[in-house]
């Protein structure tokens, strides 16, 4: 019995000295660039009817049509929640949004619409033709779009609308 408990304790050493890692092959594997892919993004309706009415205006331009880009929707889904929690309109930290693209999908510009309190996607889409900056990001040079509409607690929907040129 005695070698047997000896033979126990000598695999059980043998297995945690075979398992174990070191602090330095931890440290020598990059990860700096590893990105989780981005899943599928399920637009709405209302998300669709938007890509659908700004394409429709790029048309009327001149413009090249844009296509949806998942990446820049994770984004504008993000900062409708931020918008949401403090009840406001703004492009705070549109600073890190522009750097997630570059990073994630190589974007070489990248501009942001927001709004709240439209109901429809003709609204809010008018009411960005209407404005100079809205207008002026509606007719830029980009090639990709992405969009987020979400609902507050209140019935209030608020809009996220990121531009991409890749």
């Amino acid at each position: 019995m005695k070698n047997f408990t000896s033979l126990v304790w000598m695999m059980a050493i043998c297995a945690f000295s075979l398992t174990s890692c070191s602090k330095d092959s931890i440290e020598d594997f990059d990860t700096a660039n590893l990105t989780a892919p981005t899943p599928p993004v399920a637009y709405t309706n209302i998300e669709l009817d938007i890509l659908e009415l700004v394409n429709e205006y790029r048309s009327d331009k001149g413009l090249s049509q844009l296509q949806f880009l998942d990446e820049s929707s994770v984004q504008a889904a993000a900062h409708n929640r931020h918008m949401i929690e403090n009840n406001e309109i703004c492009h705070d930290f549109f600073g890190s949004r522009y750097e997630a693209l570059v990073k994630s999908v190589n974007a070489k510009a990248v501009s942001e619409n927001v709004a709240a309190g439209y109901r429809t996607a003709d609204a809010v889409v008018n009411a960005w033709i209407k404005s100079d900056g809205h207008r002026k990001n509606l007719e830029g040079d980009h090639t990709h779009f992405g969009i987020s509409v979400k609902e507050s607690s209140d019935g209030k929907l608020y809009f996220t609308n990121i531009f991409v040129k890749k």
